[in-house]
């Protein structure tokens, strides 16, 4: 399944939300849950991990209406570490959430490049836009601004037509010409001459729709005898060469993209938290039971297993919640 085909498929979601649902007592049971000396951490997990978003945010008007305070400041204050951190995920709308990790990711010192280029080469066009107007509203800043502030040379120029989100033609027509002729350049700006042509491949890999970029990929190999992906890795290094990975990967298969991007940041020593949490939450409402899917096709071995081992406590509770039985 490729990134542009059905987003929202209603058997890729793990959340679905309640069917009965009613925000006063699920505000109330929150509530009970962090009032005097101690929290009562399942009572949390049951309540957020069970409902969709939007029926969170419902609750946190119900209890900020009933009890005069704010929900996601209150589990702030009650909750700490990873916990912390997963919950407090869950509390932001789903555009305003990545709009809060792109930002994370630029301030302070050092740039999480990798953040940026997952979030901006997994999105679609008209998602960019609401993240773009998400961030304006939260950070009073422009996303392209500060993404040219932070970043320079050639990730900068792709991370910034990534924002275009220009690869959204879904009409699903192929100019056959075209592609073999894209593929022709492409060769042409790297393996055909000493140096890399960067710009080319930026070009055709931000501006060309997938269904196109499949195309190009495959007339690639018969002229290059190697894939795209094998080229990119000898020609570009670094950021931009993840950037560029990233682009190709997303265009092939999304969910195969996200169960690798899964997988690494609980092999060996150590959990990329970060990630973990990114994409279980922005992706339990969308299509993480085909992530799951690839996840278990492509390492023999299923996402909550490697939670269940990679995680621990109230953090592991919440994680499986949100992540559902096994396929």
């Amino acid at each position: 399944m490729a990134w542009w085909k059905a987003w929202v498929e209603q058997e890729g979601v793990t959340v679905k939300g309640s069917s009965h649902f009613n925000p006063d007592p699920d505000a109330e049971t929150l509530y009970k849950a962090m009032k005097g000396i101690g929290t009562n951490e399942q009572a949390i997990i049951d309540v957020l991990t069970k409902r969709s978003n939007a029926q969170r945010q419902q609750i946190a008007k119900s209890f900020k209406a009933q009890f005069g305070k704010d929900l996601t400041e209150t589990l702030k204050s009650e909750l700490s570490g990873k916990f912390e951190r997963l919950i407090v995920a869950l509390m932001y709308p789903p555009y305003r959430y990545e709009a809060k990790e792109l930002h994370d990711a630029m301030k302070g010192l050092g740039t999480k490049e990798g953040v940026i280029i997952e979030i901006l080469a997994s999105r679609t066009k008209c998602q960019l836009q609401e993240i773009m107007k998400a961030y304006k509203e939260d950070y009073e800043s422009s996303l392209e601004e500060d993404i040219q502030a932070d970043t320079s040379g050639y990730l900068e120029r792709i991370l910034v037509c990534l924002l275009q989100g220009s690869r959204d033609d879904v009409r699903g027509y192929v100019d056959p010409g075209l592609a073999l002729q894209d593929a022709q350049d492409l060769y042409a700006a790297g393996e055909k001459i000493s140096g890399t042509d960067e710009m080319k491949f930026i070009t055709i890999l931000c501006t060309r729709s997938a269904p196109h970029l499949m195309k190009v990929f495959e007339e690639y190999e018969k002229i290059a005898n190697k894939s795209i992906e094998e080229s990119i890795k000898s020609e570009t290094h670094g950021s931009l060469e993840e950037a560029m990975l990233t682009v190709v990967k997303c265009t092939q298969n999304l969910h195969s993209y996200f169960a690798e991007r899964l997988y690494y940041a609980m092999k060996g020593a150590g959990t990329c938290d970060g990630t973990l949490i990114r994409i279980i939450v922005s992706r339990c409402e969308v299509d993480l039971n085909l992530i799951k899917y690839q996840f278990n096709k492509m390492y023999g071995k299923t996402l909550s297993s490697v939670i269940m081992d990679d995680t621990s406590g109230d953090y592991k509770n919440a994680l499986l919640n949100l992540v559902g039985s096994d396929p």
